[in-house]
């Protein structure tokens, strides 16, 4: 499994990533607080919600994030799911990994654009 980085972290819970990126913050605290589980990461996730800017705390919860991936499968499994579309939706935030760039001479109705359903007209 790849480990969750803490600016993943930092994206979700600093809203960044919109109302989907809550959507999943909020997932992940429930799977970090299930009652079956052991508290590994609870500590962590408490004082990163203090303060969701803080690297050092979201490299803390991510460390504690892997720490207990490694300990309960299930819990891995979880995760694994919540990962990938995390990942997904940072990727759509950040224009889904598309590069677009124009350079040199003159150019004339150049449009960049993303999801476009419907016509476009540049007349």
């Amino acid at each position: 499994m790849e480990p969750v980085t803490a600016e993943l972290l930092m994206a979700l819970a600093s809203g960044t990533a919109g109302a989907a990126g809550q959507s999943l913050w909020e997932r992940l605290r429930a799977l970090v607080r299930r009652q079956d589980a052991p508290a590994v990461g609870a500590g962590e996730l408490a004082a990163f919600d203090e303060d969701s800017g803080d690297d050092a705390r979201a490299r803390a919860l991510a460390d504690a994030l892997a720490l207990r991936a490694g300990q309960d499968p299930a819990f891995a499994r979880a995760l694994e799911l919540w990962h990938r579309e995390a990942e997904r939706v940072r990727g759509g935030e950040r224009g889904g990994g598309t590069h677009q760039e124009i350079s040199g001479g003159t150019q004339h109705n150049v449009v960049f654009t993303r999801d476009v359903h419907g016509p476009v007209n540049l007349s």
